[in-house]
């Protein structure tokens, strides 16, 4: 009988359990289990429910017990940045901020008192986000000083909820690098930076590569869902799995796009590229699977057409709005999806709006010329971040592959064939939580290697082709 593995899937607006099998050398999914997540107000600040989270977990896990679809194998990924401190008794310290919260105003500046930016730059290879993890504890240790002193235990969100699986408490490489504490070249934490940045030492564990087998259920989990499971961390940032599913990235030749929330664009390398232009240029070198570097760009992504949308009272379905932008697609106006105003405004809409009127550009009023001017801006990124990349890696690019939820939408693609003037290869759609499988699968025996476990993925799903010249509506793809 086929083994059975399962990746919980957590994106930032929500989640989902899906069982994955190879059956005749097809992978197979079953979705099990979908929930909302999302952040919520607390004291005036964005932070996650991890409780209700948890319990959505569980839930997940009682619903394949109840379907007679039990793993052998689980594994959980998140997106990045957002950690919890634990005390000697492994409780949380302090509330579990969301990466959007405002709390981090002005932390990049006190960390660059004590380390210049270039500096830090050259020393992790990550691009500079108000979010990133380094800041965030800055503001900890500036705001909340008593739960740095107190906290015994670091985890990235991933790493945590495997914890409360298990009660065995590890760091995982991937996620652990989002964070702009870790060295490029050891692929362990940067203890001296930390140390240097007042950080409390002894609670940032070693790290662990994709593919550790963690451990198994506790007792108390065994009795609560049912059965037993073998804990494996998989690549536990979102977009880390999200690229071993690219069904062609051993093509050196392509690069690729995480497409869903943020849009994560670049290609792999085995070095990281730490210099002055690199930095000018706000790349990022994320951990891979294998020590792999994800050398990319993050993208605002669909997040500005998802706030929209839910500012119509989703009114529009995804082709809905893009046949209303496809009506105004010679709307002159572009914004700077990158911009810091975008990242969480109250109001979606009025902010582009604001941006258009303060950048002496035409304002947008209607649906269909609000979301012309989001998608269009969005894939003028795209093809701007091409030829930095070309010029970075000192290689031409033939063709895009646009994994995740971002790849489904063909209005998407086929702008950006037409912006990038190349190629677009589309597919998987559930990537994140396909290449959360293979690490798993790998680990098991049942791939050889990530490029074995990629050619199954391209022979399981297949892709789509967005061609330059395409018409987006003669070919069908509107």
């Amino acid at each position: 009988m086929a083994k059975k593995y399962l990746a919980i899937d957590f994106g930032a607006s929500s989640g989902r359990h899906i069982i994955g099998t190879v059956n005749d050398g097809k992978i197979e999914l079953k979705e099990m289990h979908r929930f909302d997540n999302g952040p919520k107000k607390v004291n005036g600040h964005l932070c996650w429910d991890l409780d209700y989270l948890f319990g959505e977990i569980v839930t997940g896990l009682k619903k394949c017990k109840e379907a007679g679809e039990i793993p052998d194998y689980m594994g959980i990924d998140t997106w990045g940045v957002d950690y919890v401190l634990l005390d000697k008794d492994g409780k949380i310290l302090g509330p579990t901020y969301a990466y959007r919260d405002n709390r981090v105003k002005g932390m990049d500046e006190e960390v660059y008192k004590i380390i210049p930016e270039k500096e830090l730059y050259a020393r992790t290879g990550i691009q500079k986000a108000s979010f990133n993890t380094i800041y965030q504890l800055m503001a900890v240790l500036k705001q909340e000083p008593e739960n740095m002193e107190k906290a015994e235990t670091y985890l990235n969100l991933p790493d945590y909820f495997q914890y409360r699986l298990t009660g065995v408490a590890k760091n995982e490489y991937t996620e652990a690098t989002t964070g702009q504490l870790v060295s490029p070249e050891t692929h362990d934490w940067d203890y001296e930076l930390i140390e240097k940045l007042g950080f409390k030492k002894s609670i940032f564990k070693p790290l662990q590569k994709p593919g550790t087998v963690l451990g198994e259920f506790s007792e108390e989990i065994q009795k609560e869902v049912g059965f037993n499971c073998t804990v494996i961390m998989p690549a536990s940032h979102d977009t880390a799995s999200a690229v071993m599913s690219v069904p062609i990235m051993e093509d050196l030749d392509n690069l690729y796009i995480s497409s869903g929330t943020w849009s994560l664009m670049g290609i792999e390398n085995m070095e990281a590229i730490c210099t002055p232009e690199s930095q000018k240029f706000n790349f990022t070198n994320e951990g891979g699977y294998d020590y792999r570097f994800r050398y990319l760009k993050n993208i605002m992504g669909l997040w500005m057409i998802q706030q929209v949308r839910h500012e119509t009272g989703d009114a529009y379905t995804w082709d809905q709005l893009a046949k209303e932008a496809y009506k105004e697609i010679d709307f002159p106006s572009r914004v700077n999806v990158d911009d810091e105003c975008f990242l969480a405004p109250d109001n979606m809409t009025q902010a582009i709006k604001d941006y258009c009127k303060n950048s002496n550009q035409k304002v947008p009023e209607s649906i269909g010329e609000i979301a012309s001017v989001v998608y269009q801006s969005l894939v003028d990124d795209y093809a701007k971040t091409v030829d930095e990349l070309e010029q970075m890696a000192g290689r031409k690019f033939k063709a895009i592959h646009i994994v995740g939820g971002g790849s489904m939408n063909p209005f998407i693609n086929g702008l950006t064939a037409r912006a990038s003037k190349r190629t677009v290869v589309a597919g998987p759609g559930e990537a994140t939580a396909i290449g959360n499988l293979v690490a798993q699968m790998i680990q098991a025996g049942e791939f050889s290697s990530l490029a074995d476990a990629r050619k199954h993925v391209y022979d399981s799903f297949g892709v789509r082709e967005y061609k330059p010249e395409d018409d987006i509506i003669a070919a069908g793809k509107l």
